[in-house]
């Protein structure tokens, strides 16, 4: 829990499974806020739990790893303040929560959460005053200190989203958890990596993702530290751990990369790799492979079969900085790539 409890009219809610699509490292970004005076709002989307440090003052007050407002004065029902988030993937949205970690005396009252579908990349002055924006989060009382989760039912697929806080105050984190879907004009003919989480796959199981989630496997870009791989806890008995990964949509893979950046002392002795089609039986892509350490590790695949969900296997236990898995889609895949696209409308 990060600097408090949950909120305990609130269980853990399911979508907290699916990758958080706000995130700096999956390519979200804070575009906008209209006021963010004490405290910066790109501290909305950092990875890592907020941090406190008492008695630590700059010039404009305590410093909080958060998003904080001025406060406002002369106030009617409706004055809020408000910040616009840009997600890393077009996405249907399960739940968001909203952290209030050691915002105690100036966290907002209440909340809502609006989001929009924008085509391309509209400059900030259009997202701000000609978006239209849908409620997906109706307005809402928060506690302080706390996580708060909420759940979204669309099933429409979503661009960006603009957190707003009633009246004013300060926020440590603002979490959107969703699926990521595919762009089919991106997609027809195209080689790519299918287990991206920016085209649209997402873990559906693993063994043990004790120190880190398994969702960091499937990020853009290069592992900065151990820390953004997944790494599980140590096994002692004659097994070993394994995540499971949803393609994109069905393919054929042409090429795996196995990166075990930054991992030295804790990284796997071998993996495998494994694939099935729908509910089909698992079939063999990669046989066990010896692993170096702190190594990017790209092999080349000749089984072509098509394939939705693959699996790897790790042996016995350790941590994995990335997955790629390099393919094409089959004709099959991008038809239900199209289909959803459009049925998200």
């Amino acid at each position: 829990m990060i600097g408090g409890a949950q909120n305990p009219t609130q269980s853990q809610p399911h979508f907290l499974s699916l990758p958080d699509l706000a995130a700096r490292p999956a390519g979200g970004a804070v575009l906008w806020a209209n006021d963010d005076l004490f405290a910066e709002r790109e501290n909305l989307i950092k990875p890592q739990s907020a941090e406190f440090r008492p008695a630590t003052f700059g010039h404009k007050g305590q410093i909080y790893d958060g998003w904080e407002t001025r406060r406002r004065r002369d106030l009617s029902p409706e004055d809020c303040d408000s910040a616009i988030v840009r997600l890393a993937a077009p996405a249907i949205l399960g739940g968001v929560v909203v952290d209030t970690a050691w915002f105690t005396g100036n966290y907002p009252p209440q909340i809502s959460v609006e989001a929009a579908s924008v085509e391309g990349y509209p400059p900030v002055e259009d997202l701000v005053h000609r978006t239209e924006w849908t409620t997906i989060v109706e307005r809402a009382a928060v506690n302080g200190d706390t996580r708060n989760p909420f759940k979204v039912n669309s099933s429409h697929r979503w661009t960006h989203v603009r957190l707003s806080i009633y009246p004013d105050g300060g926020v440590a984190r603002f979490r959107v958890h969703g699926e990521g879907l595919l762009d089919p004009r991106l997609a027809d003919g195209l080689p790519m990596d299918l287990a991206a989480l920016e085209n649209g796959a997402r873990v559906t199981a693993c063994s043990n993702m004790f120190y880190s989630s398994p969702n960091n496997l499937l990020l853009p870009g290069t592992a900065r530290t151990m820390g953004d791989g997944w790494e599980t806890s140590r096994r002692r008995d004659q097994g070993n751990d394994w995540v499971q990964v949803r393609l994109a949509s069905q393919g054929v893979l042409t090429a795996a990369e196995l990166d075990t950046s930054y991992f030295l002392g804790n990284a796997p002795g071998a993996a495998r790799l494994m694939g099935r089609d729908g509910a089909g039986d698992w079939f063999e892509l990669l046989g066990i492979t010896t692993l170096q350490p702190d190594t990017r590790h790209r092999f080349l695949l000749d089984v072509q079969r098509p394939l939705t969900d693959a699996r790897l296997d790790v042996y016995p236990d350790g941590g994995m900085a990335r997955l790629r898995l390099f393919g094409r889609l089959t004709d099959e895949g991008l038809r239900s790539v199209r289909e959803r696209w459009a049925a998200s409308a």
